[in-house]
């Protein structure tokens, strides 16, 4: 679906079934298909660890953003924008 869409942007939310769709992205970038950007958003309820979706994306995202300043502290590469309500 990935590759037929050839979507600009991924924008997920943390549930484990966006890894796929996610990956599927990375690698159209790596084969030089299309630069996909990614953005994951972690779960609100998430305020000491990343979740294993969000520790997986930490590695591959270009923005991984976290609502808890204490996450954004354990995790440089995060971005604190506040709660997203």
């Amino acid at each position: 679906m990935v590759f037929s869409v050839a979507p600009d942007l991924i924008l997920s939310n943390g549930p484990g079934t966006c890894i796929p769709l996610c990956f599927a992205g990375f690698i159209m970038r790596v084969l030089g298909l299309k630069k996909v950007q990614q953005v994951y958003v972690e779960s609100i309820c998430r305020v000491k660890h990343l979740s294993v979706s969000g520790s997986i994306m930490y590695r591959f995202a270009d923005h991984v953003i976290v609502q808890w300043p204490s996450l954004q502290k354990l995790y440089p590469k995060t971005e604190y924008l506040g709660k997203l309500c």
